[in-house]
């Protein structure tokens, strides 16, 4: 239930367009509704229709882990009630059978999501996020991150494999750099690229910590180690592999941003 089409309830209402019988019905699953295989079994997931009003954004499904049922009745509720639809950690057999539901959903290869959003206009046109990745490896959890921000409607630019082991590679484009609102860097290896951005910009790093790396990365825990022990002030840090994590966190300080 999106703050829009709870609107035009409610104005539909005041306007005697709508019968409240009606607008109840409408309005009875409101904030979460339960899913069951059958009426005998346990719920296998509660549907948080409140979460955008409270939140500004949707629930996100996690696809990992979901077998195609759940997820084929998860995304037919969200979409019955008008939502939004964004499901992470999902591959393209997934994606096909969903498409059967509705043809307007959108995969993004790279960064392993399903996503429709209604309204594809651009609300924080003057926000910019800048999208850094240490390499290519790095870039599915980049283009993670890059799709949850666009989700939100924020301008993204994307700026890849430009890790310090090339450090010049980095320092040609400053410019980019110094035009983002917020710039989001993933890395994985040792980590320290972060660090590197944070000590050139005066805006908020959050950084993303991957687990591309050799055995004594540990998956991940030696950037994440290093990101968490930055020099630089103004780096924040989400999870190993968190692109999700990053975007949403941008989304939200540019909608703050432009309020």
């Amino acid at each position: 239930m999106n703050i829009e089409r709870l609107k035009r309830i409610l104005k539909g209402v005041k306007d005697g367009n709508i019968e409240i019988n009606t607008a109840l019905e409408h309005l009875k699953h409101l904030p979460y509704e339960e899913i069951r295989m059958n009426p005998n079994n346990a719920a296998f997931a509660c549907i948080d229709h409140h979460r955008e009003l409270r939140c500004g954004f949707p629930e996100v499904v996690f696809g990992a882990g979901k077998n195609i049922e759940e997820l084929t009745r998860i995304v037919s509720l969200l979409l019955d009630k008008g939502n939004d639809v964004m499901i992470t950690r999902t591959s393209k057999d997934v994606y096909q059978t969903l498409l059967e539901i509705d043809s307007r959903l959108i995969y993004y290869e790279q960064a392993r999501i399903i996503a429709l959003k209604h309204s594809q206009k651009i609300s924080c046109p003057d926000a910019r996020v800048l999208i850094v990745s240490g390499g290519t490896t790095d870039i599915p959890v980049a283009e993670e991150a890059a799709v949850t921000a666009e989700m939100f409607g924020v301008g993204v630019e994307r700026l890849y494999d430009v890790g310090v082991a090339g450090i010049h590679r980095l320092l040609d484009r400053s410019n980019k750099l110094r035009a983002a609102s917020v710039i989001i860097v993933v890395a994985g290896m040792e980590g320290a690229l972060a660090s590197v951005v944070g000590g050139l910009v005066s805006v908020p790093v959050i950084a993303v910590p991957t687990s591309v790396g050799y055995g004594a990365s540990f998956h991940g825990l030696a950037a994440l180690l290093t990101m968490l022990n930055s020099c630089a002030p103004g780096v924040a840090v989400v999870n190993i592999d968190n692109g999700f994590g990053a975007g949403y966190f941008a989304g939200m300080m540019m909608r703050e941003k432009v309020k």
